[in-house]
């Protein structure tokens, strides 16, 4: 009897990680009709890097027309539900910046991302450059300028400069 229980219980709890394991997207093909949370564009009209955040509970992620733009949805302590997944465009298999590929997804904790350079994003403003081979990236620092962080270590100044303004402004009521 014991031996039924403890097979039953062992069974239970391996289904169990293989859920979780299961729970993690896929990354989902980009479109036309992909439309940008911030800024409710079709995200393929923009050249540059694109990303997608997979929200638990939810069929279709969320766009974004640049990647600064998914970090600064990251650093927002307001934003909608968990995140499950997190997938940038790989530009070192872009066919160029203006086609950044609808299928080129990497995980964004997997890539190293260029920050800095003087390349901006699909939207004009400061963009983070991911790529999934270093070489690349090192090639892309050596032409445009730059520097080379994680995806986590991209500062929410840098996705979101407005919001450093504006902080600095609301804590002495305006007067700057």
């Amino acid at each position: 009897m014991n031996r039924i229980a403890i097979s039953l219980i062992l069974a239970l709890a391996l289904a169990g990680c293989r859920e979780d394991t299961a729970a993690v997207p896929t990354p989902t093909r980009m479109t036309d009709e992909a439309l940008g949370h911030y800024c409710q564009m079709f995200v393929a009209d923009h050249p540059g890097p694109k990303a997608q955040i997979h929200l638990k509970g939810y069929d279709a992620p969320l766009w974004f027309s640049q990647v600064t733009d998914a970090v600064a949805y990251v650093h927002d302590p307001e934003r909608d539900g968990e995140i499950a997944a997190i997938y940038v465009s790989d530009m070192g298999l872009a066919e160029n910046w203006a086609v950044p590929g609808a299928d080129n997804w990497a995980a964004a904790d997997a890539v190293r991302l260029v920050i800095e350079s003087d390349q901006p994003g699909g939207m004009g403003l400061p963009e983070a450059i991911p790529f999934s081979d270093p070489s690349v990236a090192e090639a892309f620092v050596h032409d445009h300028g730059g520097r080379i962080v994680g995806f986590s270590e991209v500062p929410t100044a840098y996705a979101h400069p407005q919001m450093d303004v504006m902080s600095a402004d609301s804590m002495d009521g305006g007067m700057n």
